[in-house]
Formats: structure tokens, C-alpha cells, sequence
């Protein structure tokens, strides 16, 4: 499995498309050290209403959001790619301490500088209410969607 670092800009179909999918699976970790590692030190985030610097700040946002979004579940697509950017749409299930379900639905741009860091994070995302009947994203979690699981263009 390719650590999100190990994919460096210029990127191809390919090698964006991995690294979309590493960026998933690292997200799906619920590790927020592991994330931040493939932040640059002075990383820049727009999350939602959010602005975040650093690796520090990132990783006491994930920490954060993983204490209040229970069973998180991410799926992340490529929608297009330059050399140093990629575009993502994504969506993610979690619950709250309630037991709420929810359907997250988003867009974020990344910025890469040449070790294969990302410098700028923008992240557009709504919150849908769902059922738990609703959900689609299932597998064992914390850890990575498995191969035959359905993926976001499989997904309304």
C-alpha cells in the first residue's frame, strides 16, 4: 500500500488516482497524526467555515472530528488533476453521540509542493440527515474501504 508522500506531483491519471485513494485510506485511519504527516509543516486548510494552519492545528481539528463524527466511513473520487493539483468530490457517513446518522457530501482542492505535501486544502461539504437504514458505507472501521466495496459512483 503507497504512503500519500510517496506520490509526487507531475501527476498522471494514474498516480492521481492512487493518491486520492491514499489520501482516502489514511482519512479512514481516524489517525490524525497519520493524516497530518501528509500535510506540509505550513499547510493552509479551508474546511467548511474553518481555517486552519499547520500540521498542529490539522491534527487537533481530526482529533476533534473524529471525537464528535462516530463510525466515520470516507469515500473519496478523483474529478481532475493538473500536475500539482487534484480535485476531489468525496462522501462520508458518521454518526453523533445521539446516534444521528448522517451523510456528508463534498468537494475539496489540493495544492502539492514537490516532496508530494499538500500545501492547500479547500473543502466545501454539506451534512445530509440519514437513517441508519440509509447507510451505504460498510466495512470493518477504523481502516481502508476494501477493494469490491461499493465507491462513490456507485453512490447518490
Amino acid at each position: 500500500m503507497l504512503n500519500q508522500t510517496d506520490l509526487r506531483p507531475p501527476f498522471t491519471l494514474e498516480t492521481a488516482t492512487e493518491k486520492v485513494r491514499a489520501a482516502e485510506n489514511a482519512w479512514n485511519s481516524r489517525d490524525p497524526n497519520r493524516v497530518s504527516m501528509a500535510y506540509s509543516e505550513d499547510s493552509v486548510w479551508r474546511n467548511r467555515s474553518v481555517f486552519i494552519t499547520g500540521r498542529d492545528q490539522i491534527r487537533e481539528f481530526l482529533s476533534d472530528k473524529w471525537k464528535r463524527e462516530v463510525d466515520y466511513r470516507l469515500v473519496k473520487s478523483l474529478w481532475a488533476y493538473t500536475d500539482t493539483r487534484i480535485a476531489v468530490r468525496f462522501q462520508y457517513e458518521w454518526h453523533d453521540a445521539l446516534g444521528n446518522w448522517f451523510r456528508a457530501y463534498g468537494n475539496e482542492n489540493w495544492e502539492f509542493d514537490e516532496h508530494g505535501l499538500m500545501r492547500r486544502r479547500e473543502a466545501s461539504i454539506n451534512d445530509v440527515a440519514i437513517t441508519e437504514n440509509e447507510r451505504k458505507f460498510f466495512w470493518d472501521a477504523p481502516g481502508p474501504r476494501p477493494l469490491d466495496h461499493v465507491g462513490i459512483g456507485d453512490v447518490k
